[in-house]
């Protein structure tokens, strides 16, 4: 083996940052213990060609290795693993093996990593992230100190807060984003990410009103509410709002309440989207049909309890020509009822439950603006649901739990 070539001090120098395309090139991490733990999984997402060479490793290294992303051959370094080699990490917890590694890939010319001497390495391992379609990548010589930086980058990025659209132009296109049951830090990271790229916002009334304000002032915001006509042409309206802006080449955020898809008519933005052509994100949100009621204490179901839960639109109510519910078989159902618009009919559904079988006893919570800081909710059964609503002049938006799920916390 060649004398390795004597390394130039590298305090105060600045490291020269490069992304490494690994997929299918063969590099060898030697030691399987934590480090390796957390460095092997982005050398597998990168497609590399990983040959892990270590005695033991931890239970999660040995999982990548029996599910076949990485080679391990159980055994100690040996001078000419490194043959063949593009980048190799050093990690093991004894000193000279490390030394001897290194001195193999400087011979080789081969970059390695150090875990113990990043002094004595010829490559670092950054800090690194990932946003989207951007990976973060952080060299400070201080880990903890790349780590808070990359931590700040990838989180602003994520949350909006660190503008960037100039590096992420989308073009004309629409996402429909599903912005959660009301608390706007309840909104998903891609949906508040997708929001801080937007030229243009078509906004539910339901959604988080907060998320608006944090807007550029070049943002044109339209609410979706106070576009005119009846339900069924306001919907065609919307449609068409989306579709032309999109077409002028604007990137068009349609954000809903709760998730696009649960009772939001999401399907049907969709469809006319593409039926014009017009590209669609669609990013899912957290339903105010489980978080709420988690909000005020009820999980939907509960072991020993119920084995099912089921939503159920409530703005056309039992008797409505209109209404698509089996209300006989919801009422012998003995799961969780979670009913969503269904303030005005409140009445009717509690008598047609009970008339199907339900017991007038089980009880029944009423939870108003749901997540925000205008939540209440009120406790009743079915046989006083409806008196009790209007006593406390419950106003939509409202969530209504039927079962005894609802009193889980009292037990």
């Amino acid at each position: 083996m060649n004398a390795p070539h004597p390394h130039p001090s590298t305090e105060g120098l600045t490291p020269y940052p490069v992304g490494l395309l690994l997929a299918g090139r063969r590099v060898v991490v030697v030691g399987g213990g934590q480090v390796a733990q957390r460095r092997l999984p982005a050398l597998i997402a990168a497609g590399a060609d990983v040959h892990l060479i270590s005695p033991g490793t931890t239970p999660a290294v040995q999982a990548m290795a029996d599910a076949g992303e990485i080679h391990w051959h159980q055994r100690g370094y040996a001078p000419g693993d490194l043959a063949d080699t593009w980048y190799a990490l050093v990690a093991t917890d004894d000193p000279a093996v490390n030394i001897e590694v290194s001195a193999e890939a400087e011979s080789l010319r081969v970059f390695c990593a150090r875990s113990d001497d990043a002094s004595a390495a010829t490559a670092w391992t950054p800090a690194s992230g990932h946003d989207g379609g951007a990976t973060v990548a952080v060299l400070t010589g201080d880990p903890r100190h790349s780590a808070a930086l990359r931590n700040a980058i990838v989180d602003g990025l994520r949350d909006g807060s660190l503008a960037a659209r100039q590096y992420r132009a989308h073009g004309g296109g629409v996402a429909l984003v599903g912005g959660g049951p009301g608390d706007p830090d309840l909104i998903t990271v891609r949906g508040r990410r997708l929001l801080a790229d937007a030229d243009v916002v078509v906004a539910d009334r339901l959604a988080p009103r907060e998320l608006l304000a944090e807007l550029p002032p070049h943002v044109e915001v339209i609410d979706a509410s106070k576009i005119p006509y009846g339900r069924f042409m306001a919907q065609e309206a919307i449609n068409r709002t989306l579709i032309d802006h999109a077409k002028a080449g604007k990137f068009v955020v349609r954000l809903k309440g709760g998730d696009p898809y649960v009772f939001g008519r999401g399907g049907e933005e969709l469809l006319a989207c593409a039926e014009a052509g017009i590209p669609v994100t669609v990013v899912p949100g957290i339903s105010s049909s489980i978080s709420v009621p988690a909000a005020v204490g009820i999980p939907v179901t509960h072991r020993g309890m119920t084995h099912e839960f089921t939503v159920i639109s409530g703005h056309v109510g039992p008797g409505d020509d209109r209404s698509l519910t089996n209300w006989d078989a919801a009422a012998r159902m003995s799961g969780t009822l979670v009913l969503l618009m269904a303030v005005d009919k409140i009445g009717a559904i509690a008598a047609k439950l009970i008339e199907c079988g339900r017991s007038a006893d089980t009880p029944v919570a009423v939870v108003q603006e749901g997540t925000t800081a205008a939540q209440r909710r009120i406790d009743a059964t079915l046989a006083t649901v409806a008196a009790t609503v209007t006593a406390e002049q419950i106003k939509p938006p409202a969530v209504i739990v039927i079962g005894d799920v609802v009193n889980v916390l009292a037990r």
